[in-house]
């Protein structure tokens, strides 16, 4: 009965993701509106007076913004997204507008970007590409923003099974462990709460019913890529979609988002004096994967970190300019894997492990513990005093425990 039921459910799952897979291509015209602008009709940003102060701190990452911005903020929820980083993915658009950005292998040494995104992102209408599929330690960092984030995706790592001659199907290919979908349920994102953006059943917003919140685009960035290097959102339609679901920022019990959240500390930027000579951090995620190995150069007169990754500059599409941030952490954790037939990987995210920590110029040799999945991740010094980040940008490395890191 129970080995009928799983069946039943992949069944399930696999003709619901078809039949949505459909309606999107349906509503993202298809091949012939690859080549079509992703900027669509409808009127977004705020009007921001360029004399307005910037004077009120981002609870992310205590960076500072205007309260026009703040207003709009306040109304909503973090919005959480996956972005891919294999070479056909680049260059991103959309990530130099997060306050926060993750990045872990996903499989074969092949790294994804989670960003979060909650005061940059008000200003304007976030382009964010292109959009993959989730694992499930990113769920786990995902769940420290309010416990249910609006969390956007393609998919992600579920019990797929083959076809058998008899008509039914065989064993799940993913392990338990790694069934990031099933996760996603388990926890009521996807449907007791559907703050869960998953491009495959989310089309578009009923105020822009032309307007999808996913397209396609192969031709993105100049060049023809395969389908799945092409997925394009938009930030102002996923979180439309979030407020048509009831999600602001308050759930569907009322509760604001921020009950639940555990901000981190930070302190204004540091004087010249203050400043170290640390100019250079370099890793790889995986020995021999130089196409994701990642190095970040601290400009010190601007105080801020340069990224570069595969030897290249790591920059923006629409704008060409390099990716920077002001704090750089690298977050040791034990790696398990590949664990399955499609070489899924695990990471452990609750627990405690070393990390360094970067910022104007310096490095802290410290620690990180999450207690559990819905916990925020603390980050502690040598003489576990909790970190004050400096205010602006944060990029999370995560890397196995052993990782070589030069700098």
């Amino acid at each position: 009965m129970q080995k009928k039921a799983i069946v039943v459910s992949v069944v399930l799952y696999l003709v619901s993701t078809g039949i949505s897979y459909a309606g999107f291509n349906f509503l993202a015209g298809g091949p012939e509106r690859a080549s079509e602008p992703v900027g669509q009709t409808a009127e977004f940003g705020l009007a921001i007076d360029p004399n307005e102060p910037r004077d009120q701190e981002c609870s992310m990452n205590g960076d500072y913004f205007t309260k026009t911005e703040r207003d709009a903020w306040e109304k909503r929820r973090p919005l959480i997204v996956m972005i891919e980083n294999s070479p056909d993915a680049r260059p991103h658009s959309g990530i130099d507008k997060a306050d926060i950005v993750y990045e872990a292998v996903a499989e074969g040494g092949v790294t994804r970007f989670m960003p979060v995104y909650y005061c940059k992102a008000q200003a304007d209408d976030v382009v964010i590409a292109p959009v993959r599929s989730v694992r499930t330690y990113f769920i786990d960092w995902a769940s420290e923003y309010g416990e249910t984030p609006l969390f956007g995706h393609v998919g992600g790592a579920n019990c797929s099974a083959d076809k058998l001659a008899d008509g039914n199907f065989g064993p799940c290919k993913t392990d338990k462990r790694a069934q990031a979908i099933e996760q996603l349920a388990s926890y009521g994102w996807r449907y007791s709460k559907g703050n869960d953006l998953d491009q495959f059943a989310a089309g578009a917003p009923k105020k822009y019913p032309d307007q999808p919140a996913y397209v396609r685009n192969e031709s993105r960035t100049g060049k023809q890529v395969a389908t799945e290097h092409s997925v394009v959102a938009r930030s102002e339609l996923l979180w439309q979609l979030g407020l048509e679901r009831g999600w602001t920022n308050e759930d569907l019990e009322g509760v604001e988002w921020t009950e639940n959240f555990t901000p981190w500390k930070f302190a204004d930027q540091a004087s010249d004096t203050g400043r170290g000579t640390t100019e250079k951090i370099a890793f790889e995620f995986w020995d021999g994967y130089g196409d994701f190995a990642v190095k970040w150069e601290y400009d010190r007169a601007a105080n801020e970190y340069k990224r570069y990754t595969g030897g290249q500059a790591h920059t923006i599409l629409e704008t060409g300019g390099q990716i920077v941030t002001k704090n750089v952490v690298v977050q040791f954790t034990r790696e398990i894997g590949p664990i399955d037939e499609p070489k899924h990987m695990l990471y452990t995210t609750s627990g405690e492990g070393k990390a360094l920590i970067f910022q104007n110029g310096n490095v802290l040799e410290g620690t990180w513990s999450k207690a559990k999945r819905t916990d925020r991740t603390i980050f502690k010094d040598s003489k576990g005093r909790e970190v004050t980040f400096a205010r602006g940008p944060i990029w999370i490395s995560v890397v196995a425990t052993g990782t070589t890191v030069d700098y």
